[in-house]
């Protein structure tokens, strides 16, 4: 009787084993398999991530390749990247191109509508800083950039140059009719109130220093820094800001860059 009792025991625990056993692969078989799953969701989520950011990099690209090739066609949209517009001498703006509406900010000192409120907001900052500031200069059109182009050339004439050397050294500081941006309603020279002279010396104001530390975070960036006339075709102007718009700003900020720059990335 107690070899019949010891093998039925041996037999429900031989079976219970089995079962167990069988539980066991089950469970491993279902955690292998959720561990393969997971690292396959894992793949994915990365993936779909480096899909999307392609793609964001690639849309930057079109979008800053428009901004060179299409200026005045972008100034006048309603695109995202209407504030990349470039304009300098290698692409010049169409000599008809007017921004749709203008805004005065001061007397006789407008700009494009769309920068007002980032421009006053600047400016109401600094005066909260306890800095004076005001705008010398903004929208100009064709014949407005051809006028001051002509008297600064004529100034140089005057001083013993002839008219091709008065050219070159007039277009280093004054754009050539046709490629200003201050045609494009889109930048502002803003100057020290107690010092309103348009040389190296500006960039040594207060004003100005709070402005290049500060300028980016309303969209702003100074748009001919020095040190970088070999790409912007122009020489320092510390009092020139050009509106690009608070993302392009940033990242322009950050890396230390030129427009031109910028947008060749």
């Amino acid at each position: 009787m107690s070899r019949i009792r010891t093998k039925s025991r041996l037999k429900r625990m031989f079976i219970m084993g089995l079962v167990l056993g069988a539980a066991a692969g089950i469970l491993f078989t279902v955690l292998i398999a959720n561990g393969i799953i997971s690292d396959k969701e894992a793949k994915y989520i990365s993936e779909n991530a480096d899909l999307t950011e392609e793609n964001k990099t690639l849309k930057q690209q079109v979008n800053k390749q428009n901004a060179v090739e299409n200026s005045a066609e972008l100034l006048a949209s309603d695109a995202e990247n209407w504030a990349l517009a470039l304009v300098n001498e290698e692409h010049p703006l169409d000599t008809s191109y007017e921004p749709a509406q203008l805004t005065e900010v001061e007397s006789e000192r407008s700009v494009d509508s769309r920068i007002v409120d980032a421009l006053n907001q600047m400016l109401d900052d600094a005066q909260a800083e306890g800095l004076s500031m005001y705008v010398a200069s903004a929208y100009r059109s064709y014949d407005d950039q051809r006028t001051v182009f002509n008297a600064t050339m004529q100034d140089w004439i005057n001083q013993g140059y002839t008219p091709l050397n008065a050219y070159d050294e007039t277009k280093k500081s004054v754009a050539v009719p046709g490629t200003s941006e201050h045609a494009t309603g889109l930048c502002v020279d803003i100057i020290a109130s107690y010092y309103q002279e348009l040389d190296d010396a500006q960039g040594d104001t207060a004003e100005q220093q709070w402005l290049m530390e500060h300028c980016w975070e309303y969209g702003f960036i100074l748009r001919y820094p020095e040190d970088k006339a070999d790409i912007t075709g122009i020489i320092y102007e510390p009092w020139h800001y050009r509106y690009v718009g608070a993302e392009a700003a940033k990242e322009i900020h950050e890396q230390d860059l030129t427009l031109e720059e910028y947008l060749a990335q």
